[in-house]
């Protein structure tokens, strides 16, 4: 008999009925064991020696494996194919090692991208062995955080009470999240108009112009910063004698589609499209992945969903190709396929796009298998893979300038016409912000010199807009343009920030609770180091290296241990009123707001004479009367 060991119950099932009856394949139901969350779990003193606990839920389902396993002529680890899969096949055979359950059975490591017939069975016909160097960066990256965390926490609790926890990696995007408040905070609008003026053509067609010259001169945003100023400019418009086309420029533009999603661009598309948080989209996408019933035979509808690879298999491409035209027909078909390169540091770890098994199944075609959220997804992922082998689409970018005779007043206008859709008849992707002023409408057809007759001349004023607060979208594209968190982390880094009550969701966006913006201030001036973007950066590169074999991982945690206690210590002798004068420097803006009065924020409104300042009791920071 041979035993199948893989993550999820589901993912079993399935895989059981392709491998048949001489295998048996049974669910670890995740992560078997981990570093108990209590002092000594990691020991740097002993050569970062590490103790592992099976926890009560875990038992359970180890007790049937090893029953399993015993006597079974071999042993195929079939965990997800990525850093924490490899972990999981470690950490399973070394507990089956440790409870005697291997004598005598060959235990391999097989790993497939997708839960399809052919992937699988495929995947059984080149096992493998454990990689030791996927497990070495594991196994760094899991003492990092625990050392981070259980030695970091102690610190906030004893020196700003009411604090939950700090985190390698969470504390850096709390920071981003409270800067950018902080920035918001800080803003002050500036005033600014612009005037618009309405036109039409000798044929009749009303086109809408904005003024760009005055006396000769461009505007600047800020020229016209005062309601008189726009008004004068309206009257100069209202007093010259006619206008006409100076010129007409016309420009195609090529647009070319977007890439097939990796874990990061799917976040952030399901949180603009479909408004999900990070966690519901690799919920379902899970679910997608692992298998659905389809009338009978259980299969895997898209790839493995943990990536940062944008490359396709040619089969993929193939089918893709193939079904663009056929639905489509040959004009939305390139000449030569795409190809999209993965920026990936290490081969084992160079993953395909998130993808469909099949593209053939189309969104339609398997709905009735799915539920709402499911179906929905799966139809972007369809869409997405589809359109990025599709033609690219071609815009005509009209630039138009209308003028009076003396050319001292000039107007504005662009536009754009989509001469040829190509891929954007099947996909077209949101932004987290609109573009502003972006000319999109169709233009009537104007002629160099053509005159045109004036209409409603309407000054508008506007506000400079503070910089805006993160979304999910936001945050997971700026974590992964710093190199900060990898695929399999951008969920749980903005799960745990809302666990710990460090952030909230207000329509969408992060807003910083003052929880949040206390910690961040902590960290930032005493372990500023360890909360810079750079070094929690350059750390993830390293933790590559590891995975790549190029870096030992012992030496990586030995470098930062040496540093980190070093900070730890430097700790001790911290007094509570230099971190109460450090928070003051830090938010006193935040808590203690100039009104404009030009009243002093701080005097204590109770006593009228007292200064008001940041004390901190026995449940945290409070405001306090000196």
């Amino acid at each position: 008999m041979n035993v199948v060991i893989v993550e999820s119950p589901a993912k079993a099932k399935t895989i059981n009925k392709y491998l048949g009856r001489d295998y048996k394949v049974v669910a670890s139901y995740g992560h078997v064991r981990d570093l108990p969350p209590k002092d000594g779990s990691v020991r740097p003193d002993d050569d970062f020696d590490m103790s592992w606990e099976v926890d009560g839920r875990a038992e359970k389902h180890m007790k049937a494996i090893a029953e399993a396993v015993r006597g079974a002529d071999k042993l195929f680890l079939a965990t997800d194919p990525d850093r924490e899969g490899e972990a999981i096949s470690w950490h399973l055979r070394e507990v089956l090692k440790q409870r005697r359950a291997l004598k005598d059975v060959d235990v391999k490591r097989v790993v497939f991208n997708e839960v399809t017939r052919n992937a699988v069975l495929d995947a059984f016909r080149h096992p493998r062995e454990i990689d030791r160097e996927l497990v070495d960066a594991y196994l760094a990256r899991r003492a990092l955080d625990y050392l981070v965390g259980f030695t970091l926490s102690p610190v906030l609790w004893r020196k700003l009470p009411g604090s939950r926890s700090a985190g390698r990696v969470q504390s850096v995007a709390l920071r981003l999240i409270c800067e950018r408040e902080a920035e918001v905070e800080a803003f002050r609008p500036r005033e600014y108009w612009s005037v618009e003026v309405e036109f039409q053509t000798e044929a009749g067609d009303r086109f809408t112009a904005k003024l760009s010259h005055i006396d000769g001169k461009k505007l600047d945003r800020f020229d016209l910063d005062s309601e008189a100023k726009a008004r004068a400019a309206a009257d100069k418009i209202l007093a010259a004698s006619g206008f006409n086309v100076a010129s007409v420029e016309h420009r195609e533009v090529r647009r070319n589609p977007f890439p097939p999603f990796t874990t990061s661009t799917l976040q952030q598309e399901a949180s603009r499209k479909l408004g999900f948080g990070a966690t519901r989209t690799m919920q379902i996408a899970q679910r997608l992945y692992e298998g659905i019933d389809l009338d009978g035979d259980t299969v895997g509808l898209i790839t493995y969903m943990r990536t940062d690879g944008v490359t396709l298999a040619a089969e993929a491409i193939a089918a893709a190709r193939q079904l663009i035209g056929n639905e489509f027909g040959g004009r939305y078909l390139p000449p030569e396929p795409r190809v999209y390169k993965s920026a990936a540091k290490n081969a084992q770890e160079a993953h395909e796009a998130i993808r469909p098994t099949d593209m053939a199944r189309k969104p339609g075609d398997v709905a009735r298998h799915l539920d709402n959220d499911m179906r929905r997804l799966y139809e972007l992922i369809w869409k997405r893979t589809v359109a990025s082998q599709m033609a690219s689409a071609l815009l005509d970018q009209v630039s138009i300038d209308i003028a009076d005779p003396s050319g001292q007043v000039r107007l504005h206008v662009t536009g754009s016409v989509v001469v040829f859709d190509g891929f954007l008849k099947l996909y077209q992707e949101d932004r987290d912000e609109p573009a502003e002023e972006e000319g999109e409408g169709r233009l009537p057809n104007l002629r160099d010199r053509e005159r045109v007759t004036r209409g409603v001349v309407t000054p508008n004023q506007h506000f400079t807009q503070p910089p805006p607060r993160y979304s999910e979208a936001s945050l997971v594209k700026k974590l992964e343009e710093l190199g900060i968190g990898r695929p399999s982390t951008y969920a749980s880094i903005i799960q745990v920030l809302q666990d710990r009550d460090y952030v909230r969701l207000d329509k969408r966006r992060f807003i910083p609770e003052d929880r949040g913006r206390l910690v961040t201030a902590f960290l930032t001036s005493f372990f500023e180091r360890y909360v810079e973007y750079n070094f929690t950066a350059d750390l993830e590169n390293q933790l590559d290296e590891v995975s790549g074999g190029r870096v030992d991982w012992k030496a990586l945690l030995r470098d930062f241990w040496r540093d980190f206690s070093t900070a730890i210590d430097g700790t001790k002798e911290l007094t509570i009123t230099a971190v109460l004068e450090a928070l003051d420097a830090e938010l006193g803006r935040h808590f203690f707001p100039e009104n404009g009065s030009g009243a002093d924020p701080r005097l204590c409104p109770n006593c009228g004479a007292g200064r008001l300042s940041l004390k901190l009791g026995k449940f945290g920071a409070f405001i306090g009367c000196s």
